[in-house]
């Protein structure tokens, strides 16, 4: 045995040695990070007094960039739900099925308004429908489109995405194998800051929202525009060939890593762990985003062709090209953003290779003639090959990372750990919430929460809030309830955390400790919906009625289709004796969750209180029917059959 605990303790210390690897072995030179931010702080628009103007305003001196740019990927990132933002077919589809839930989507126009409609057949009966009318379409179309819905500025993903490149509909990255969160899906602020300009999110929310742009604009590289369109009106004109314009952010006029935090900010989707007191709205061009935040992705040795949609920068500066090229190298060296791809020739981008691939005879291409004329002698082709991404499917995107064809494939790899793409040396800190993160988010392990205790022991902050948040979310996550109820809290912890310590306490039966966590993280997060569920739950718990009823009321009214208050407001009023008010709920709440089991069996707790036996074991029946097993269905059985 003992043997055994120092193979495992060796195999954990070379995992954490191989991770700290990947965060301390580079061998980049070093960046002055005051210099750099010193040199994008001479943008006076960098200034957190420089309001955001929209992409109308630009439209006015810049008409040229702007006909072109609405074009573009990044113009048409977001916008209303109609037949011109949409690339997808809406008319004689395949019907999308979801077999682990036995439910079918279909995409269907009516009045040109576009809706996504869910339904389940048994035995050749339709005996559940649900019709959503989509409210936004995400994504240019150049790959795919996804659909939001809005409900009362709630924002949602829907269970179809339409994946242009092979024309078909299919369930949305995530929504596979059992993931499926049909309608339920929450369009938080990393996702919505990314896809759109900026949003105004309603205060206290996550993923409610006031008003939302259409589509990435101007200031998402240029920074906000309000001082330079001041000045323009003013007359203060800048003659640019000559003189930089400091009212406004060029990026060509930035040095590569202040330029390439601008692209990273959106292309590098990952793990995203925010510097303390910063959040998704903190990063303006100009701005290191390092700063703000550190991305991480994660590393593996053997087969590197597998790579994430959005990991272009991280893959590009792999490449011999980016790291020879002493920083004259990021992204606008290929690309114009003002034009889309879909229009640029392939010669562009041959012309650039070429450009620093001259003819010089070191530099010559070594296929073959024959493979030269195959490709019509199109570097890209062959050193920067198409290839699905990990993350989604239906999907080919041109990989980044420039090189030589690889001439023996390696088909294995394995994980060794996760890197930031953005910061050399993230701090323990940082490093302990990345590990958290990647735990929750992508890969339940427990030695990835064996990694984050790890790098807790060597958070050196004086940053107690933060420190203290990390603690409960790693006990959190391991189920150490016990150990969070016995931290203690300094003020200012955020309503995340409130939140675990709420469900600490109520996992180990100290309700009234739970209700007064969960009272705080309803304070400081008003409209997180799940924060006011388990508090309302806990208050009907306690037997504080009138005040549970007042929140699964606010729930309602914020979200009239939110089927789990239905049902809890549905128990409460059968409490009260109101057996036709609690049957409406439950119908409700069944009608747009037919799987919902609590509302099943609450069903028939309500036909054993009005002592409707029949019903009671009829409807016992359908359950055992749809979920064979479940137990207080079984158990309610045997007692009405006895």
């Amino acid at each position: 045995m003992k043997s055994i605990r120092k193979t495992i303790t060796i195999l954990f210390v070379i995992g954490v040695f191989a991770a700290m690897m990947i965060q301390c072995g580079r061998v980049e030179p070093e960046e002055d990070l005051e210099a750099l931010r010193l040199e994008g702080s001479r943008f006076l628009n960098i200034h957190d007094s420089v309001a955001y103007v929209g992409i109308e305003s630009c439209r006015t001196c810049h008409a040229d960039i702007y006909e072109t740019f609405i074009h573009t990927g990044m113009g048409r990132s977001y916008g209303d739900a109609d037949l011109e933002r949409s690339k997808a077919d809406w008319n004689n589809h395949a019907v999308v099925h979801d077999s682990i839930l036995n439910l079918s989507y279909q995409a269907f126009l009516d009045n040109n308004r576009l809706y996504i409609k869910e339904f389940r057949v048994v035995e050749g009966d339709t005996v559940h429908k649900r019709i959503e009318q989509v409210s936004y379409v995400v994504g240019s179309g150049q790959h795919t489109n996804s659909h939001l819905m809005n409900i009362n500025g709630y924002l949602y993903q829907m269970p179809m995405t339409y994946y242009t490149q092979d024309g078909k509909w299919d369930l949305p990255p995530g929504f596979e194998k059992g993931g499926n969160t049909r309608f339920a899906r929450a369009i938080e602020t990393e996702c919505m800051t990314c896809h759109n300009a900026l949003p105004k999110q309603f205060p206290g929310a996550e993923n409610k929202y006031v008003s939302v742009p259409q589509g990435i604009d101007c200031e998402r590289c240029h920074g906000p525009g309000s001082l330079h369109v001041q000045e323009k009106l003013a007359g203060k004109i800048v003659d640019t060939k000559i003189n930089a314009d400091y009212t406004i952010v060029n990026p060509r006029r930035l040095s590569m890593p202040l330029q390439m935090s601008i692209c990273q900010r959106c292309h590098t989707q990952g793990n995203a762990v925010l510097k303390p007191g910063k959040d998704f709205f903190s990063f303006r061009p100009g701005m290191l985003l390092s700063d703000v935040m550190s991305v991480f992705l994660p590393r593996y040795e053997g087969d590197q062709s597998q790579f994430t949609m959005a990991s272009h920068p991280d893959r590009m500066m792999q490449s011999a090209c980016f790291k020879e090229s002493n920083g004259a190298m990021t992204c606008i060296s290929c690309h114009n953003p003002h034009k889309s791809i879909e229009i640029t020739p392939s010669d562009h981008f041959n012309a650039k290779c070429q450009s620093c691939h001259t003819n010089a005879k070191k530099n010559l291409c070594t296929a073959s003639e024959g493979e030269r004329k195959a490709v019509n002698n199109n570097c890209v082709s062959c050193h920067m090959p198409k290839s699905g991404t990990s993350d989604i499917p239906h999907v080919t995107i041109t990989d980044h990372w420039i090189r030589k064809p690889e001439k023996q494939k390696v088909s294995k790899r394995s994980f060794v750990g996760i890197a930031s793409i953005n910061e050399k040396r993230p701090d323990a800190l940082t490093m302990a919430k990345a590990w958290l993160q990647y735990h929750e988010r992508f890969d339940p392990s427990s030695t990835h929460l064996d990694s984050a205790e790890w790098w807790v022991k060597r958070v050196n902050s004086t940053n107690q809030v933060a420190l203290a948040e990390v603690k409960v979310h790693l006990a959190f996550l391991r189920g150490n309830f016990p150990e969070i109820t016995k931290l203690s809290m300094p003020k200012g912890i955020n309503g995340w955390t409130w939140y675990r310590i709420g469900e600490a306490n109520w996992q180990i039966g100290n309700k009234p400790n739970a209700l007064e966590a969960y009272a705080n993280a309803v304070a400081l997060v008003p409209y997180q919906l799940d924060f006011q569920m388990k508090y309302a739950v806990t208050l009907h718990e306690l037997n504080k009625r009138a005040e549970a009823e007042k929140r699964y009321k606010l729930i309602l009214e914020e979200h009239p289709k939110h089927a789990q208050a239905m049902v809890n407001y549905g128990f409460l009023l059968l409490e009260d004796g109101n057996d036709r008010a609690a049957e409406t709920w439950y119908r409700r709440a069944l009608q747009l969750e037919p799987d919902n089991q609590t509302a099943w069996m609450n069903l028939v707790g309500l036909y054993l209180y009005r002592q409707d036996m029949k019903k009671a074991k009829n409807t016992l029946e359908t359950i055992l029917k749809r979920y064979p097993g479940q137990p207080q269905a079984e158990e309610l059985m045997r007692r009405i059959t006895a």
